[in-house]
């Protein structure tokens, strides 16, 4: 009777600690595919930034920020916290990487976060370059005098 007690007993410690390391690998894999959990990850750490749009890249361990003032922003899953930070301009140096899927950044300010980031697609990538090199959004061009008829002038 009693080895079939510890069986049983023995069964449960397997389940349990099976069932624990699933949801371990699960929460581990997730991310930051929820933009939900880094929009309130990035207010708190910046709350006075607008946040416009969010890029995760390919595995979810990274999240690109494009805030309302054409600034950029950068979030990485450090295991049991995130690192937030807002790139200011001049800051950063971007280059493709071979796949054509993601771009190799240089953080000059925050070198430990530098690294080589692959997106899903090279639209996205493309995208996020943009962000980080300021050129998203062109400046309005200035409006010009009208210009003046040559033929008109000359009769």
């Amino acid at each position: 009777m009693s080895i079939i007690v510890w069986c049983v007993i023995f069964a449960i410690v397997i389940l349990i600690a099976f069932i624990s390391t699933r949801m371990a690998a699960q929460n581990k894999e997730d991310g930051f595919h929820d933009t939900g959990l880094a929009i309130i990850e990035f207010n708190r750490a910046f709350p006075k930034e607008a946040i416009r749009q969010l890029q995760a890249t390919a595995d979810g361990q990274a999240v690109f920020v494009r805030l309302h003032d054409n600034k950029a922003g950068f979030m990485r899953s450090m295991q049991r916290h995130y690192s937030c930070h807002v790139i200011e301009a001049g800051r950063v140096r971007v280059l493709s990487s071979e796949t054509g899927c993601g771009l190799n950044v240089s953080f000059l300010d925050a070198p430990h976060h530098s690294g080589t980031f692959e997106f899903a697609s090279a639209k996205e990538a493309s995208e996020v370059s943009l962000w980080l090199l300021g050129n998203y959004v062109a400046e309005p061009d200035k409006a010009l005098p009208p210009e003046r008829s040559s033929t008109a002038n000359s009769q």
